[in-house]
């Protein structure tokens, strides 16, 4: 039977800082990781056994039914997920606390009778979660549990038209560049407003000189002559460059 293409919207979790926590800290955390998760699909009205799920090793890949709203994956799907990862670590301790990188996509992609799911746009799912913008958003955000990246196509089709639960204004765009991969992204921290970085500082204007006068090309143009009446009858001429002359005469002019 010939694989089935099918668009499908993508869901990717991965753990910070999972690596040298020790085997049984780390299976403590993926234990509290897949609990939280079952629970906000539950409540989030979205049929975990009818998702297609993926072991990351540090996180977990799901993709979502045929048919599924996008924007419930971010409301009440990711809202959900960060109140109960903030909840497990209030009790926590250093090895056991949760926080994860999140990454939304959808595309069309070639689902096999047994369930394997293969297609660009898991590629494109893979990139979002490990780029740098996103990681340098939860680790701006000590106290969040959740940092959410979300493909352009994602957000056009989910953020933009304001959704209930959905803050448009929340979202703030990053470029990423990871591997082969180059596109646009948008971020956002459940509880947390992350400011888009500030504008590089611009230099300050030089004061606006005024309209130079035009050049007189007129002959003995640019240059100043004073004439002063002396005793006996003599004119002094005066050049703007400084040199002066007397012209002595019998009469007055």
């Amino acid at each position: 039977m010939a694989e089935e293409c099918e668009y499908r919207a993508l869901f990717a979790v991965d753990v910070e800082r999972s690596a040298g926590r020790g085997g049984p800290a780390f299976l403590r955390v993926r234990e509290a990781l897949s609990a939280a998760l079952r629970e906000s699909f539950r409540r989030s009205g979205i049929d975990w056994d009818g998702c297609l799920c993926d072991d990351l090793g540090d996180g977990l890949r799901v993709t979502a039914p045929a048919g599924l709203p996008k924007a419930r994956l971010i409301h009440p799907l990711v809202h959900e997920l960060d109140a109960r990862l903030r909840a497990h670590n209030e009790l926590a301790g250093p090895l056991t606390r949760v926080r994860v990188r999140v990454a939304l996509h959808a595309g069309e992609v070639h689902v096999s009778p047994d369930g394997r799911v293969t297609g660009r746009p898991l590629e494109v799912l893979a990139r979002l979660l490990d780029s740098a913008p996103l990681r340098r958003a939860l680790a701006r955000a000590p106290e969040a549990a959740t940092a959410l990246v979300v493909s352009q196509h994602f957000h056009e089709e989910t953020v933009c038209p304001g959704r209930p639960g959905i803050d448009p204004a929340s979202f703030h765009a990053t470029p990423v560049t990871e591997k082969e991969y180059t596109g646009s992204a948008w971020l956002h921290v459940p509880g947390h407003r992350d400011p888009a970085p500030a504008p590089a500082a611009a230099r300050p204007a030089r004061p606006a000189e005024g309209p130079r006068p035009a050049p007189d090309d007129r002959p003995g143009a640019g240059r100043v002559t004073m004439k002063n009446r002396a005793s006996g009858n003599a004119v002094v001429n005066a050049l703007q460059n400084g040199t002066q002359y007397v012209r002595v005469g019998g009469g007055g002019e």
